[in-house]
């Protein structure tokens, strides 16, 4: 791609969220939740292989419905209460489809089905954007609209996603599909907390973001999209796998790696509120991904020689690619965990 043409579609992504975030009104938010559509657009196809397309044109519709929808429930809590502002999302009937709206267009379950499919289109570049970047304007909205929202629909969003996040991933080989549900269930840990610990969910979405810059990027360097790829990567390099392995365990949320803060936070807030049944249920959830995680860990630390394997070799090519962000965001993901008191005493 053309470097100027990268530039001005970079630059777009991060207009469109600024615009989102600094947005009272919904037509603005609206505004830029669409310049962020059409920005990475151009970024998913860029391949021109036909599955790059498809899941270019499965992404479109997906987000041109979710913004018809946010526009329909604006345009009629504007109609009922006679208010454009953010936070003023007094009708019920406003509230409930623009919760659903914004669900579609992070990927939360029951609206989930299109995250996988659009993933498993895209390099892994494009695919780090997705689940990082693109999901911060829509959640930004949803922290705004969360107190106007029924209770009941957002822990029934956050448990639904739990599972199916947790269960969609135990038969995938694809790595890229295995991100998208442990995506979908990392979303569904930030819903559950978002009505009685707002500062808990943006905590999560940022601990979310380093993990899955760390397990992208570590793919990106040994040019892994399949599990069987990764049981060849040892003997290529052994430290990048050591801390991918690693990397994947906090993902999974197992202590002592950053991971396992995020979630013991939320247990904690959860029992707090005497919600023990739901923490139970949040926590069995987590130990599904946990083992789709170990199964990846498996495959690259377990199934090295003398085992035997039953695909080829790749040619070992000297590796040009940066990896200071990669460096950064893995120190990240395994180490923030003995700074928790400092964290939660910035963040409250």
């Amino acid at each position: 791609m053309n470097p100027y043409v990268l530039v001005i579609l970079l630059s777009s992504l991060g207009l469109g969220t600024t615009l989102t975030f600094a947005s009272s009104h919904w037509l603005l938010a609206w505004m830029g939740l669409e310049i962020n559509t059409l920005a990475i657009i151009p970024l998913m196809a860029q391949q021109h292989h036909p599955r790059a397309v498809e899941a270019t044109i499965k992404y479109f519709l997906t987000q041109a419905t979710a913004a018809a929808m946010i526009l329909f429930a604006a345009t009629t809590n504007a109609w009922m209460m006679g208010e454009w502002d953010i936070n003023n999302l007094s009708h019920p009937l406003a509230s409930t489809l623009m919760i659903m709206a914004l669900a579609l267009k992070i990927g939360l379950a029951p609206l989930h089905f299109w995250l996988p499919e659009v993933l498993q289109g895209l390099s892994l570049t494009t695919g780090l954007i997705l689940s990082t970047w693109q999901k911060l304007a829509p959640f930004a909205l949803i922290i705004q609209v969360a107190p106007t929202i029924d209770p009941y629909l957002l822990s029934s969003l956050g448990l639904l996603s739990t599972l199916i996040g947790g269960w969609g991933g135990l038969n995938q080989v694809q790595l890229r599909k295995i991100l998208a549900y442990s995506s979908i269930a990392h979303m569904g840990w930030m819903i559950i907390v978002l009505q009685f610990a707002p500062q808990l969910t943006l905590l999560a979405l940022g601990t979310y973001i380093f993990m899955t810059t760390t397990a992208f990027l570590s793919f990106k360097m040994s040019s892994a999209t399949k599990i069987n790829t990764l049981s060849l990567a040892w003997a290529k390099t052994p430290t990048l796998m050591a801390t991918t392995a690693l990397a994947l365990l906090s993902l999974g949320g197992l202590p002592p790696l950053t991971g396992f803060m995020p979630k013991w936070l939320i247990l904690q807030e959860l029992a707090k509120q005497e919600l023990p049944l739901t923490a139970t249920v949040m926590a069995l959830m987590a130990l599904l991904s946990l083992y789709f995680y170990l199964r990846l860990c498996y495959a690259m630390a377990l199934t090295i020689s003398p085992a035997t394997i039953n695909s080829m070799m790749p040619w070992r090519s000297s590796n040009t690619q940066s990896t200071l962000i990669l460096a950064l965001s893995t120190t990240i993901t395994l180490g923030l965990l003995p700074i928790t008191p400092a964290i939660m005493a910035l963040i409250t």
